[in-house]
């Protein structure tokens, strides 16, 4: 196992069966993408669910700042903070926010209001796509291990910033241009198999063009799939034409 200062790659058997988790999640969602019929949106909340949502997405964030000021002052006091490797993906991040934001905002034949909170929601929750699932993979090999109880630092760091995960996916359902299409679970499925490619190699901090390129790959992936919620869906061509046979023409006036 190689230690690069944030998490411990995967190594020996570990990997194979990491690579194995991932390629059947990724053929789970190529499968739901086979059986989606039609773009589908989520159920809209009501006003009391957004009003619930929003204090929860907001409590989340200042749960995490909070159990983040604790871990790092462990850190510090048990001598084991340390300046973190360089992280190259950074700029793809934000670089990849500023565009996503920018094209739902221009390619919708919704309002300026409508559009405006869509792209605003859909630049919010792309990263997380990515990041739910990287979290859920580097959670338990976080390096170096914080005394005296690695496994409550590890919970104080991870439960509220799986909650800020959580909480900020669901805000799409407030918006009126989210549907779900085969595209999103393609373009999941793909985020996953690069994922298992990723995993297949010890999913290790990326310190080489090779990992570097595999996590650059995957977030690019995570905001293809978050444009493909809010970009203008059509319906097939014999899927109408089903409706148009299932919903007779009324009849005709004199």
């Amino acid at each position: 196992m190689t230690q690069y200062g944030t998490w411990v790659s995967y190594g020996g058997p570990a990997r194979i069966w990491l690579a194995l988790v991932l390629l059947a999640v990724a053929g789970g969602l190529a499968y739901a993408g086979t059986r989606l019929p039609l773009p589908l949106g989520p159920a809209r909340p009501g006003r009391v669910a957004v009003i619930s949502m929003l204090v929860a997405w907001v409590l989340a964030i200042a749960t995490f700042l909070v159990c983040l000021f604790a871990y790092v002052e462990q850190e510090r006091h048990d001598h084991i903070a340390h300046i973190p490797p360089t992280d190259p993906i950074t700029l793809v991040t934000f670089a990849g926010v500023a565009v996503t934001f920018f094209i739902i905002l221009i390619s919708s034949s919704h309002g300026p209001g409508t559009r405006l909170a869509g792209a605003v929601i859909g630049a919010l929750a792309a990263p997380w796509i990515f990041e739910l699932p990287f979290d859920l993979v580097i959670m338990a090999r976080i390096y170096p291990p914080v005394p005296p109880d690695p496994a409550l630092y590890r919970a104080l760091f991870f439960l509220p910033l799986f909650l800020i995960e959580i909480t900020t996916l669901s805000l799409l359902a407030f918006s009126a241009m989210v549907k779900l299409s085969k595209v999103t679970f393609f373009s999941l499925a793909l985020m996953f198999i690069v994922f298992a490619a990723w995993g297949l190699l010890g999913f290790g901090y990326p310190s080489t063009p090779i990992l570097i390129a595999l996590n650059v790959t995957s977030k690019i992936l995570a905001f293809v799939v978050a444009l493909s919620l809010f970009l203008p869906q059509q319906v097939p061509a014999s899927t109408r034409e089903d409706l148009e046979v299932a919903v007779p023409a009324g009849p005709a006036r004199p």
